[in-house]
């Protein structure tokens, strides 16, 4: 029972951290907090369950929580800014050296078996885009987008960096990154990219400098980007269950909160 309190009340830290208000609407019905949600959707992520066995399991325990069909409309309806806060809230304050990368999750499919019974090929799945942000020193991740379509790395990279609720020194990226745009957005930040240039770009004023300035030592930490998105999809799985792109995105978000979440309690042990 105390740990079931500890686990309340570190999400209602976590709540009143992001300054989210205790009901999710103002005008809507009283009966769950938003506290109740988040803890069943943390759950579901961090167990590898549906929100039906998510439900049962957190009510089997003597918490109270929304059924699954409330805590599916409730993931499907959230507002993105409230993720965007909560992700904030769990993130490193400070910043130095902040690495941007790209991966892929599949989606939800059916079985080839059932394919083979209509007469239909296997379609191959065409996976959600996820770009992150993560600090190379604590390995929590910063910023988040999902994209439900194929696209380039260098969409997201703006979009990322001003979700940061402070800018860092120094910005890591592979050849991906490698924009004359970008480099004069991250200057104009008095932010100091730190690319591996394409050989057949064109070097401008901007990429001359991104040149002079590389260091090897300080772009060999792009690898903690690829060992933050191993992490996850060992812990929570390669693909997504959700077939809306809203419900895809709300299981990315409560993800990467967990792993941020898992980090913190791991910093504080250390440091007792």
């Amino acid at each position: 029972m105390k740990k079931e309190k500890r686990l309340v009340n570190k999400v209602k830290r976590l709540i009143r951290k992001a300054g989210l208000p205790r009901y999710l609407h103002r005008y809507g019905p009283k009966k769950y907090e938003l506290w109740q949600h988040l803890i069943a959707l943390l759950v579901k992520q961090e167990c590898k369950l549906n929100y039906r066995r998510a439900s049962n399991l957190l009510n089997d325990l003597g918490l109270e929580v929304p059924t699954y069909s409330a805590l599916a409309k409730f993931a499907y309806r959230m507002p993105l800014f409230i993720w965007q806060t909560l992700l904030a809230a769990t993130a490193s304050m400070k910043v130095n050296i902040a690495t941007i990368d790209s991966t892929g999750m599949s989606r939800a499919l059916p079985s080839p078996y059932y394919y083979k019974r209509i007469d239909k090929p296997y379609p191959v799945g065409i996976p959600i885009k996820i770009s992150l942000a993560v600090d190379t020193k604590s390995k929590r991740i910063l910023a988040l987008r999902t994209r439900a379509r194929k696209s380039h790395d260098i969409k997201d990279a703006e979009y990322l960096i001003k979700r940061f609720a402070k800018f860092p020194r120094k910005i890591v990226a592979d050849s991906a990154y490698d924009s004359e745009k970008f480099y004069e957005f991250l200057w104009d930040n008095s932010i100091v990219p730190v690319v591996k240039v394409r050989k057949n770009a064109f070097r401008g004023f901007v990429r001359h400098k991104v040149i002079k300035n590389f260091k090897k030592r300080v772009y060999n930490r792009r690898s903690i980007a690829e060992s933050v998105i191993f992490s996850m999809k060992r812990k929570f799985g390669a693909s997504v269950s959700s077939l809306k792109i809203k419900s895809q995105r709300a299981e990315m978000y409560c993800r990467a909160i967990a792993h941020n979440t898992i980090l913190c309690f791991r910093d504080y042990f250390q440091l007792v």
